[in-house]
């Protein structure tokens, strides 16, 4: 079905919109009666981001850009409580808490009904894999399931700056294809969707933005919510974004998409007709230098963050769980976690242009517990400036990213091996930032399941050993 210019749904849609959403109502999150108050203001355009609530911990979710701001001190992932209330909110959310159990895989990626991996068998122009989530957005659209999809598009004149939009047509859902590898104020564009009068409504984000909406979502007025998730780690500003490039790649300005591999290597898309070979770049993690690196990249929000795998959106597709294949982004397979009902639903709407998979174990000769140690423990030497001044020879690097690729962790064994690796690291730097400056006591931003993995590795005290390097 084809939707107009500028649009929403034509009658006989409407029919079928209205009898879907009386059939699947709209849960009731809590939220803080202040996010409704009529007095209240978001902050103003240009604000800089030390002057938001949670000041240099500020993912710019964009919650604070609206009304909503009444709200922040419940719903921002990196104020009080913060992530420590994921669990009460998949509770609401999905009807029950992840299995933590150490045996259980809920415990690392989430409540999962099903998971899985996929292809689009036919791909959108522009999108960073095969465009699987762009797709579940466009039919949900064009069936009339929802009357907007909110998303993250691009500035015009930057392909990678995030601009988020509210959706109602194709050509609009088209434009968001790729990933913006930077803050994305997503949430500002909530405001519309109450002006539009817009009842029924998808989510794309990632999971700082997603738990703010979640804990804001009765306050809202929708008679529909579906949340598509993304998962997201080590982001930042843009102009973080740009010194990354310039140490990975050899032509920074043609950059249009990234990804870190399953086979320890960066993989960078170009523009078509770049100096790059082929358009498409690959450079061992070995080679980027480390302690350059190690400031002014990776956001603070983004080394306070529990929740990779976004864990209160209905269905999420991602990448780090999938082996490499030896081929392109754009024809690569993506795993995907159906988290609910409403996560089935627009699994259900694309179908047809999905090539499905069972997912992949395997644990390596070398075994994902020593490498995450090693990670862990590098990575701190690097932000206390004790790490390598500069990347590995790159003969050195991609002999060092081959072993690993065919001795170490692949496939779910190696999403362990990054969740862990981040958690660890996240939770060194959140007692060193959050304690006693954020909050009385900065574990209880730290979920139960992040901390279980901390418990883990420091039976013999050497995440407490950590603890007290000093600069």
């Amino acid at each position: 079905m084809a939707l107009s210019k500028r649009t929403t749904p034509n009658q006989s849609t409407r029919r079928h919109a209205a009898a879907h959403s009386r059939r699947h109502p709209c849960r009731a999150v809590p939220a803080s009666s202040s996010s409704t108050s009529p007095s209240a203001r978001g902050m103003k355009p240009g604000t800089p981001r030390q002057l938001y609530p949670a000041k240099e911990h500020c993912s710019r979710c964009g919650l604070c850009d609206t009304k909503h701001i009444a709200s922040v001190k419940e719903a921002c992932a990196f104020l009080g409580e913060g992530m420590g209330r994921m669990g009460a909110l998949e509770e609401v959310v999905h009807g029950r808490r992840r299995n933590e159990s150490a045996e259980n895989d809920e415990a690392m990626f989430g409540v999962t009904q099903d998971i899985f991996y996929a292809t689009n068998t036919r791909p959108q122009a522009g999108v960073q894999w095969t465009g699987i989530v762009t797709e579940m957005a466009l039919r949900a659209l064009e069936e009339g399931v929802v009357e907007g999809v909110i998303c993250t598009s691009a500035e015009e004149n930057d392909r990678l700056a995030a601009k988020p939009i509210l959706a109602t047509t194709r050509d609009e859902v088209l434009s968001s294809g790729g990933v913006k590898p930077c803050y994305s104020p997503t949430l500002s564009v909530l405001e519309e969707v109450e002006a539009r009068g817009l009842k029924r409504i998808m989510f794309i984000g990632v999971g700082c933005q997603v738990q703010a909406l979640r804990s804001i979502e009765s306050a809202l007025g929708l008679e529909k919510l579906y949340v598509v998730g993304t998962n997201c780690t080590d982001n930042g500003d843009r102009e973080g974004l740009d010194k990354f490039l310039k140490a990975a790649s050899s032509s920074p300005e043609t950059v249009v998409g990234y990804e870190f591999m399953q086979d320890y290597r960066v993989h960078l898309k170009h523009t078509k007709g770049s100096t790059i070979e082929n358009d498409y770049e690959e450079v061992p993690y070995f080679c980027l230098p480390s302690n350059h690196l190690a400031h002014g990249v990776i956001g603070e929000p983004c080394r306070s963050c529990f929740d990779y795998t976004n864990g209160l959106a209905d269905v999420v597709v991602g990448y780090m769980a999938v082996p490499w294949r030896r081929m392109e982004m754009t024809k690569h397979a993506t795993y995907v976690t159906v988290r609910n009902d409403r996560g089935r639903e627009m699994v259900d709407l694309v179908r047809d242009r999905l090539s499905r998979e069972r997912v992949e174990d395997h644990r390596g000769i070398i075994g994902r517990e020593g490498l995450v140690v090693q990670t862990v423990e590098a990575d701190d030497l690097a932000y206390f400036g004790r790490g390598p001044d500069q990347g590995a020879p790159r003969f050195v690097g991609e002999l060092i990213a081959t072993l690993l690729e065919f001795l170490g962790p692949r496939g779910m064994e190696f999403a362990r091996y990054s969740i862990e690796y981040h958690y660890i690291r996240n939770y060194l730097h959140t007692m060193r930032t959050f304690d006693g400056v954020k909050t009385k006591d900065a574990s209880q931003h730290i979920p139960s399941y992040a901390k279980a993995i901390v418990e883990k590795y420091n039976k013999a005290g050497d995440v407490d050993k950590l603890l007290k390097v000093e600069k």
